[in-house]
């Protein structure tokens, strides 16, 4: 079986994230970057799988700038047998149209049986990428599993909503993605990283995959206005002078909490 697994880099979330306000694009400059945890998750389940199934081959796979080989790396470091970047400067910037169409191109022309994404990426949050993909792909799709079963033709796993819990499956060929309810990620290991450094790692371009990203024919996102975040204003501070609980309610009230 060959399971694709979609990773990114993303600033830390443990860090300040900045708008760039001339492009309105996030400053990936302005601190750390890191392999997105849930992304992290995602490889976690294809390894959980190959090293119960020796026949299995998993490829990472990200769309991110050139300078962010190092941070895929760390996927072959993990386990994975091979990495797939697609780097081209037309890409600063794409939207999650763009981002499907190119990442769909590049797994069609890697080829797959499972596509295993997470839900939400910390930066872009945008939750619907992996449906988007499976979409052009042309293959079924279940998304945000809180479990996962890999059998050797169909997928399965469950999925909780506001209403309720539901049981889904798709036959393979198909397109996952996971929440953080999956089991944290393996740390690489010495040897680990050692080997990353002779797996294959293939770097594409959108030329390679034959995607114009200024097609007129496609709809694309354009960016209108920017604008910074305010600063946050200083929180109310009660002191308890014997009517503490009747301030406390009043604010309540004016905030329609309660």
């Amino acid at each position: 079986m060959k399971i694709i697994v979609l990773v990114k880099e993303v600033p830390d979330t443990y860090g300040d994230r900045k708008l760039d306000l001339e492009t309105g694009l996030a400053d990936r400059g302005a601190g750390d970057v890191v392999l997105d945890e849930i992304g992290e998750r995602s490889l976690e389940v294809a390894l959980t799988y190959a090293d119960k199934n020796a026949d299995t081959e998993v490829v990472v796979l990200s769309m991110v700038p050139e300078g962010a080989a190092a941070t895929v790396r760390k996927g072959l470091a993990m386990g994975a047998t091979s990495a797939v970047q697609v780097a081209d400067e037309a890409l600063r910037g794409a939207d999650l149209g763009l981002t499907a169409e190119v990442l769909a191109a590049a797994i069609q022309r890697t080829g797959f049986d499972l596509v295993v994404a997470g839900n939400l990426s910390t930066d872009g949050t945008g939750g619907v990428l992996a449906a988007m993909i499976a979409e052009r792909l042309g293959v079924p799709h279940a998304t945000s599993l809180s479990s996962i079963e890999i059998a050797s033709d169909t997928v399965s796993g469950v999925r909780v909503t506001e209403v309720g819990t539901m049981q889904v499956s798709a036959p393979l060929p198909a397109v996952v993605s996971v929440t953080e309810a999956l089991p944290d990620a393996r740390f690489p290991n010495f040897k680990g990283i050692m080997a990353a450094k002779k797996k294959p790692f293939e770097v594409l371009s959108l030329a390679d995959l034959g995607v114009d990203p200024d097609d007129p024919e496609a709809a694309r996102s354009i960016v209108i206005a920017i604008a910074q975040k305010p600063a946050r204003d200083a929180g109310v501070k009660i002191v308890d002078e014997g009517n503490a609980g009747e301030k406390l309610a009043d604010f309540l009230l004016q905030n329609r909490l309660v």
